[in-house]
Parts: C-alpha cells; sequence; structure tokens
C-alpha cells in the first residue's frame, strides 16, 4: 500500500497569500497579539532572508522597507485547511487530516485510473496551485514517512519500499516535530539529522527522553508503522475574509467578493461539485451619529443599521462560474445595498450535482442558464423582482388570478412539442398517438361586448368592432366569491359559436395575452396589435364570454384555437 503526504509550507504565510495574491512574491511576515505589542509569529522565505526573525516586535519590523505584514488571519487559516482537504478528496476517497498543514491520502487502485505515482504527485500539485497553494508531495509505502519526507524535501518525492532510512537521514531532526525541550537537547547533544538520531541505542535514549525520545527514534528509522486514520467528506463550503479597514464603497467590495467566489468555485471543482445557493453575509460597521457610511450615495439621513446583513442568492440550476456569480451578487447589492460599511465577508455555498445537457440534432438550442439567470436579474435590478418572472395560475376559482414565479427554461427535449400543443398517449392497442390540445387565447383586459336574447338565448354579439351571430351556445356557469373582499366577482360564462357577418370595422381592441387553463385548455401568449385585431379574428370561431353582475356588463373573456 502507498500512501502520499502533501504538506503546504509557511501555512500560515500562505493562507494570507492564498486571499491576497498580490504579496505572493513579497517579503511577508505575520504579526499576533494585541497593538501595539505585536510580534511576528510566521515569515515567508523572502523575509527571512531580508532579516526578519520570529519574535520581532511590530516596531522592529517597521524598520525593513522591503516586508510587507499582515495580521495572522484564523479565519484565513481555516478556509486554506479546507481547501487542503478538498485537494485531498479530488484525487481520492481515502484522506486523513493529519495536521492543519498535511493531508495523507492512500493511493490504492488509483493507477489505473490515474497513472503512475509521478503522475498522480503532479497532478497533487498542479491542482494545489489552482486553489492557491504551493505544496509538497512525497510518496512512501511508510505513512509516517512520507509525512516527514513532504516536510523536509521541496517539489515531490518518491521514496522506494526498504529505503525509508536512507532517504530521512539527511534531513534536520526538526523535521519530525519534537518537543522544544527535546530538540533542544538533541543539538546539545551534537545530533541534528535523522541520521544522527536513528545511530543512538535506543534503551538509552529512553532512559534520558522518555517514551517520546522512543518514538522519534522511530521516526528517524522509517520504522513506525500506523493506519490510516479517515477524515469524513465535508459537504460545506465556506470562505471567510476579516477586513483590517471597512469597505463603504461596492467596487472595491465586489473587488473582495471575486476573491472569495473564486477560491470557492475552485474547491467546488476540486470535488466535482457545483454552487444551487451562494449565501453572503457582511459584519457590518456600527452606526454613529458623527459616522454614518453606506455603499450608496443615497441620504446621508440613516436608520441603524442590524450588525449583518445577509443576502441569499438561490440559482434555478448549480453552477460554478464565478464571474457570473459575482455579477448576480453585485446585481443584488444594488438593488438593496447594506446600510454601513463592511468589516467581515462570510460566503458559503450549498452544493449539488453540475448539470449535464444533451442537445438535440434538429432542435433549437435553449438559452445558456447562466447567461439568462443574468438577464433576469439585470431585468429584475430595474424593474423589481415580483415584476420579473413566469406568470403561474393561482390555486383559486377567481377569473384570470396569477402570480408571478421564477422563470426556469424548460427542457430542450421537451420544449418543441410543448410549444407546438403536442401531447402523446398510449390507445388501446398499446401504440404511441399524437393527441393536439386546445389552446384558449385570453384577452387582457377583457373585450366590452353587446349581447342580443332572443326567448332566453343568446341571439347576437358584438365587441372590438365586429359582430356575428351565435350559432350555438352552452352554459352558463356562474362562479362568485371573495364576497368579504371590495373586489368580489360574480360572473355567468357560456362558450358560444360565433359566425361574423358583414365587413369588418377597424376599431381598435385591446391586446390578446395568454394566462388561463381550464380543463384540459392551454393558455397561449400571443398578442394581437390593436389595428390589425378585428382583421385577424376569423370569420367564424368558439368565445367564452360572460355577463359580469358587479359590474353590470356583458364581456369576452377569450377565444378557443
Amino acid at each position: 500500500m502507498r500512501f502520499a503526504a502533501i504538506h503546504v509550507a509557511e501555512f500560515r504565510v500562505q493562507a494570507v497569500v492564498r486571499a491576497e495574491p498580490g504579496v505572493r512574491d513579497c517579503a511577508l511576515a505575520l504579526l499576533e497579539g494585541t497593538p501595539p505589542v505585536r510580534i511576528v509569529i510566521a515569515a515567508n522565505v523572502s523575509a527571512l532572508s531580508a532579516g526578519i526573525e520570529l519574535g520581532m516586535t511590530e516596531s522592529q519590523v517597521e524598520d525593513f522597507c522591503v516586508v510587507q505584514v499582515r495580521p495572522r488571519s484564523p479565519a484565513l487559516e481555516k478556509s486554506a485547511h479546507a481547501a487542503l482537504m478538498d485537494l485531498g478528496w479530488s484525487i481520492s476517497p481515502r484522506v486523513e487530516d493529519t495536521a492543519p498543514d498535511t493531508i495523507v491520502l492512500d493511493l490504492e487502485g488509483l493507477a489505473s485510473l490515474l497513472g503512475s505515482e509521478e503522475m498522480i504527485a503532479a497532478q497533487l500539485i498542479e491542482r494545489a496551485a489552482g486553489l492557491g497553494l504551493a505544496a509538497r508531495v512525497a510518496v512512501s509505502s511508510n505513512l509516517e514517512v512520507a509525512i516527514h519526507a513532504a516536510r523536509g524535501f521541496s517539489g515531490i518525492t518518491l521514496i522506494p519500499a526498504g529505503e525509508e532510512a536512507k532517504r530521512l537521514g539527511g534531513l534536520p531532526v526538526g523535521v519530525l516535530l519534537p518537543r522544544a525541550e527535546i530538540l533542544e537537547t538533541l543539538e546539545s547533544w551534537g545530533v541534528h539529522t535523522c541520521e544522527g538520531l536513528a545511530a543512538l541505542p535506543v534503551l538509552q535514549l529512553s532512559e534520558r527522553l522518555g517514551q517520546e525520545g522512543v518514538h522519534l527514534h522511530e521516526f528517524a528509522r522509517g520504522a513506525s508503522t500506523r493506519s490510516l486514520v479517515l477524515a469524513e467528506p465535508d459537504i460545506y463550503f465556506e470562505e471567510e475574509m476579516e477586513l483590517e479597514d471597512a469597505v463603504p464603497e461596492l467596487e472595491p467590495l465586489s473587488f473582495l467578493l471575486g476573491r472569495l467566489l473564486d477560491q470557492l468555485c475552485a474547491r467546488l471543482e476540486a470535488r466535482s461539485l457545483a454552487a444551487a445557493v451562494i449565501r453572503v453575509r457582511f459584519e457590518l460597521e456600527p452606526v454613529s451619529e458623527n459616522n454614518v457610511r453606506s455603499l450608496n450615495d443615497s441620504s446621508s439621513s440613516r436608520k441603524a443599521a442590524p450588525p449583518t446583513y445577509e443576502k441569499l442568492l438561490t440559482l434555478p440550476v448549480p453552477m460554478r462560474n464565478s464571474k457570473t456569480l459575482l455579477k448576480l451578487i453585485r446585481l443584488r447589492l444594488q438593488t438593496e445595498p447594506p446600510k454601513t460599511a463592511v468589516v467581515k465577508i462570510f460566503m458559503a455555498a450549498e452544493v449539488a450535482r453540475p448539470r449535464f445537457a444533451q442537445g438535440g440534432l434538429f432542435l433549437p438550442s435553449a438559452p445558456d442558464p447562466e447567461t439568462l439567470e443574468l438577464t433576469i436579474a439585470r431585468l429584475a435590478n430595474l424593474v423589481g423582482d415580483s415584476n420579473v418572472g413566469a406568470p403561474e395560475l393561482a390555486d383559486t376559482h377567481r377569473p384570470d388570478e396569477f402570480r408571478m414565479r421564477r422563470f426556469v427554461a424548460p427542457g430542450v427535449g421537451s420544449a418543441g412539442a410543448a410549444r407546438a400543443g403536442i401531447d402523446t398517449a398510449e390507445d388501446d392497442s398499446g401504440s404511441r398517438v399524437r393527441r393536439i390540445r386546445t389552446s384558449f387565447r385570453v384577452f387582457r383586459p377583457s373585450l366590452a361586448a353587446t349581447v342580443e336574447m332572443r326567448e332566453g338565448r343568446l341571439k347576437r354579439v358584438s365587441f372590438g368592432g365586429v359582430r356575428g351571430e351565435v350559432l350555438s351556445a352552452s352554459g352558463p356557469w356562474r362562479t362568485s366569491g371573495d364576497w368579504w373582499r371590495e373586489d368580489a366577482w360574480e360572473q355567468d360564462e357560456w362558450d358560444v359559436d360565433v359566425r361574423f357577418a358583414g365587413s369588418l370595422s377597424s376599431s381598435s381592441a385591446p391586446a390578446i395575452s395568454g394566462s388561463s387553463r381550464r380543463g384540459s385548455v392551454i393558455a397561449r401568449s400571443n398578442l394581437f396589435s390593436p389595428k390589425d385585431f378585428p382583421q385577424r379574428l376569423p370569420q367564424h370561431g368558439l368565445y367564452r364570454i360572460y355577463y359580469d353582475s358587479v359590474r353590470g356588463g356583458w364581456f369576452v373573456r377569450g377565444m378557443y384555437d
């Protein structure tokens, strides 16, 4: 069994660099503590080469003009460790969470899928770079040897079975992570390498250093064995960033949101997942009488803002395109910005499987879901969320009652048949037959009509500048409701077969749109221009008319197609 250990050197520094790529090539030192007493707790190689030492005070570091200084961020370290775990799960389902900067993978059975050990190690380094981390990879048959080799050697290290002690011999004892007291004792003995430690007699080492000395001796010889402690894959993807200075403007805030989205989407891609919901939470700067700042330039009079501000972005289809997600979040923030400046950003994704679509060779391609969602968001930003979407009939008997729901593009495979109003069913013999459904075109608003009665029956009807004879009629069907409301209704409906006669006038009429369904009748959304309304009516057609008792008049609701 072979194991691959992944180690991120200078982990605390890399966690900061991952969130701020602009300082990757700079000399960087991290401070921890309460100002003004803050000391250096980590630094990269460039900073150490410039003369920075661990334990220096902030005032001492300020003398080095070439060194960038940042505070240590546990939140960024947590996100970087989560990204490191995602890196491991992107290759193998068996991953051990060894330390914040180190994980171990079981490579058993992966050669047939991913190639040789060297190829797998190269993929790990490449994917780590995509997650913003510079990693080291070591492969060995001994789990502990792989861990110590990844800490001691840069790049890719492959250790054949039986050569563990030889390959570890030249590494400093510090890669075994002994306690400071034991490390000081070993240095006082002149033991600086793993080879020197492995040469010491175990019995005398046990008498002087105890059981920990024995374990260090086994590590140095590459003889320590243990089982892999598996970690459970995490389904929560979170990123957060604490800002040194509050951000009151949308543009710099969008820049920071873009960084977090890039990191979040890279982690999702590593796990072959996509985001179904993006949750953004801001910690806001407290409001005071002398300090009121906002993300828009509207009135300066503001009420006290809550300490946090949340925005939920629900996506119609799972996606992981960071640029599209950033545009959607920006549109939401423009519509309803936070009341004060932002001091901390938290972002989380609820995951789903990425979508898979098969296009049809002879069917028109559906609109790209990401582009469509962005277009809808821009329209909602202009006219309001309640005015954009797809009409949906409400669960009520009230005529023409509908509400707006979120618009989702239909599937490509059924789009053509749905538009044509064609359905398929099985007949008695079991064969598939095509069945055409009746459509109903709704007039919005309903057309005022004049009805002539003879012996209690409908005889003639005129509306929209046309007049016709009623050949047959079915009805009435009486509906009423909402008597407790001001807009109560009471109507008697008929279905009438009308044949028009005489010349057709060119009087104007309202537009016709579809938003009604009764039984198996489908509502269509075809608009008639007022100027050509009479000319487009057939000479013979089936219509629905009704008498409105509340308004005291006749109206035409629509026509059957």
